[in-house]
């Protein structure tokens, strides 16, 4: 009996490897991850890590004796370079890049993404930085500590969040966004102004349609930071944030069809539908209506859908319908996000965006698509409840900020 092999020790390879033991599959689950270390959260990287709050041990999801006694083979260090599925009667082969063999009769990839990196002149120095492991965060804290003038080339969370952090250690920072406003992809254009004057109150430089053309630097040490326009900002240490790629590498070497991720159905399944996929590295149906497909990076999403996948393996399918959520937390401000804002027409917002308390609710013809919440989690909650129920707050509404959103939601929920 071979079992199953996850590929990514991810957050949705852990969350996949416990469902499968929670719905009764006895059979062996091998778990290979390309890090050295066990699986960890990746989320405080940004925030409680690199303020230097949370340590590495305290990131980890589970101990080693967890994994032991579980029956969860676990195999740190070592990165899988070649897969080959079941057929004729033989097992599937996974082998690393050390020349080890693992067979298996079931295969989810849970592969995450790698940090979309800049090309342009000088983008080798020491001193440019990326954000997406313990690693990258470690030596982004340590450098942190002794820079003085620091540009982060992207505002978006991870580069807001990484800003703020630099900023409350007082340091000379710069962001530097190509788009014509922040977080363009997943706010308003009334969240993104926010952020950006925040920002701007704690002291932190916002240049907007701003292109990086190059770095300069002396002796292989980054100096500054060449813009399109001609001006050059000093900068001894450098943050990219500018999105990731899904890995996708794999996936294609098994034909599975790709498309800006590994393309999904709501049930995990790949287009081999013997093979299953979760988190980060796929695109799927969008959660709430099953039309088009949506990549989400997201706590939720990885773990959700790795609980699909597994029910999917053991022959089980689950219900796929879940509610999004997201959060980011840049210094004292705490953004909360539910559900999916892409396609809306309209937006209201609750409270006064000066106060750093108030929410943005996104809507579509009139039905309600999902929140914007800064520093209010009691709208947070209520519009993610309304989602789940199916149920929407009439915006006319929504507006009068004097009224609780859980009255609102109260009055609409009951039946006509």
């Amino acid at each position: 009996m071979s079992g199953t092999v996850i590929v990514g020790a991810s957050q949705a390879g852990v969350q996949l490897a416990m469902s499968l033991r929670e719905l009764g599959y006895t059979a062996p689950i091998t778990m290979v991850g390309a890090e050295a270390y066990p699986p960890y959260q990746r989320p405080p990287l940004s925030k409680e890590f690199l303020t230097g709050t949370a340590g590495h041990e305290s990131l980890s999801f589970r101990t080693a004796a967890f994994y032991a006694d579980a029956g969860i083979e676990l195999i740190c260090g070592e990165r899988v370079v070649d897969l080959a599925l079941p057929a004729d009667g033989r097992s599937g082969l996974a082998r690393t890049a050390t020349g080890r063999e693992l067979a298996f009769d079931r295969l989810a990839l849970t592969v995450g993404a790698r940090p979309r990196r800049l090309t342009v002149p000088g983008s080798d120095l020491d001193g440019i930085l990326y954000l997406r492991d313990v690693d990258d965060a470690q030596q982004l804290r340590t450098r942190l500590a002794g820079a003085s003038r620091v540009v982060v080339v992207g505002g978006g969370f991870i580069g807001l969040e990484a800003a703020a952090v630099a900023r409350a250690q007082d340091k000379d920072v710069t962001v530097v966004e190509a788009a014509d406003r922040l977080i363009a992809r997943a706010v308003a254009p009334v969240v993104s102004e926010f952020y950006r004057q925040a920002h701007e109150r704690r002291g932190t430089t916002v240049l907007l349609s701003t292109a990086v053309a190059g770095f300069s630097g002396t002796d292989g040490a980054v100096t500054g930071v060449l813009l399109a326009d001609g001006t050059e900002l000093p900068a001894d240490l450098v943050m990219v944030g500018v999105g990731v790629l899904p890995r996708t590498e794999l996936a294609e070497q098994l034909g599975l069809e790709c498309d800006g991720g590994i393309v999904v159905d709501a049930y995990a399944r790949t287009s081999e539908s013997s093979v299953v996929a979760a988190g980060d590295c796929t695109v799927l149906p969008h959660p709430l209506t099953g039309e088009g497909r949506v990549r989400l990076e997201s706590v939720h999403n990885a773990v959700h859908q790795a609980a699909v996948a597994a029910a999917t393996l053991v022959g089980a399918p689950a219900e796929t319908r879940s509610v999004p959520w997201f959060w980011s937390n840049q210094g004292q401000l705490r953004l909360q996000i539910a559900g999916l804002s892409a396609g809306f027409d309209s937006f209201v917002v609750r409270g006064n965006t000066d106060d750093e308390k108030f929410s943005v609710l996104y809507y579509r013809d009139g039905e309600l698509l999902a929140v914007d919440a800064v520093n209010n989690p009691v709208d947070y909650m209520v519009v993610r409840k309304a989602l789940t129920q199916g149920v929407s707050i009439p915006a006319d509404l929504a507006g009068d900020s004097s009224t609780p959103l859980k009255t609102l939601l109260a009055a609409a929920a009951v039946p006509g």
